[in-house]
């Protein structure tokens, strides 16, 4: 990795123990022709990918309902999100990825499925890339009644819902998972479902 902009980059791991940890410092040349030296703590837990699921006979969507640990500890009060079918790509390329992880969180068999975007979760400190998709479902899709990975301990709440419900969810405060705003709202821009108005 090379840039005029960066040099002298140095990377000491902190931690390997579930994910990276890297403290990564390196002389950063600032816009008033100074090099700086600089120190982030970066973390790399791999990319990841997630889908907004509709119905659009139905005018629903699927969402999941699952424990963050992370939001708990900071004004998530029970520490619920209300969230897209997500995972890690764990060597899958995205869509091969997100048709598993649907299957395995929320129960259906998608046949096709179309990315949206490709988007930096919190790039002051994650490596993280994520993969937006979007796709259409149909009763007769459903496997199983989805749940998660009992291996993984998951513990996921399927939810379907009409997309209205979604959209006041998503107005009045209670679905604050960044992934899940993104979706919901493209779907609100391109009418992938419809509203009632």
């Amino acid at each position: 990795m090379s840039d005029k902009h960066i040099k002298n980059i140095e990377t000491k791991l902190l931690s390997d123990n579930y994910y990276i940890l890297n403290r990564v410092t390196f002389d950063y040349l600032m816009s008033s022709g100074e090099w700086v030296n600089q120190m982030r703590e970066v973390y790399d837990r791999g990319d990841g990918a997630g889908i907004l699921l509709y119905n659009k006979a139905k005018q629903t969507v699927i969402l999941t309902k699952q424990f963050r640990m992370p939001t708990y500890l900071n004004d998530n009060k029970d520490g619920f999100l209300v969230e897209i079918a997500a995972g890690m790509l764990d060597k899958d390329n995205p869509e091969a990825c997100i048709i598993r992880e649907t299957e395995e969180e929320v129960g259906y068999r998608l046949k096709s499925v179309k990315k949206v975007y490709e988007a930096y979760s919190s790039p002051g400190v994650m490596t993280e890339k994520m993969h937006f998709f979007i796709g259409e479902y149909t009763d007769d899709m459903k496997v199983n009644e989805g749940g998660g990975v009992d291996t993984e301990h998951e513990d996921i709440e399927v939810l379907e819902m009409p997309f209205e419900n979604a959209v006041k969810m998503l107005n009045n405060g209670e679905i604050v998972d960044t992934r899940t705003i993104v979706l919901l709202q493209y779907a609100i821009i391109h009418n992938l479902v419809s509203l009632n108005k």
